[in-house]
């Protein structure tokens, strides 16, 4: 199976599962010119609304490392303009709480980091 297939397979069970927690799932693989967000959906659970940019990460096993270790630095900074375009273009506020999560999928496991990471806007040096 190519890699497009095998991640497209492994986005549909991440969405699933958070279907299942209670989540709406407003897109999938949502892509711009900033870059990719491979799940995006809204969050009631707690109460309060908020807007969920999930990167999903999949190892077969963990001689390649953690998936989760798979989002550096740059892939979050991708992924946190890829959010800012996605806010502007369906005219989200930006008082609308959003978070970034993690899905690892590392063979048949499934790990849910909520807030994995923080907005990340430019390069540290």
């Amino acid at each position: 199976m190519n890699k497009r297939k095998t991640g497209s397979r492994y986005e549909v069970l991440a969405a699933r599962y958070l279907e299942k927690k209670g989540y709406l799932i407003l897109r999938q693989n949502f892509r711009c010119r900033a870059g990719e967000i491979d799940l995006i959906a809204r969050d009631q659970t707690e109460g309060q609304e908020c807007l969920v940019f999930t990167e999903v990460k999949y190892r077969k096993n963990g001689a390649a490392g953690l998936p989760e270790e798979a989002v550096n630095a740059n892939k979050r900074r991708r992924i946190s303009r890829a959010a800012d375009y996605f806010r502007v273009q369906y005219r989200i506020p930006m008082d609308v709480p959003c978070r970034f999560d993690v899905i690892a999928i590392e063979g048949e496991r499934l790990r849910h980091h909520i807030n994995a990471f923080e907005y990340e806007t430019q390069k540290r040096y």
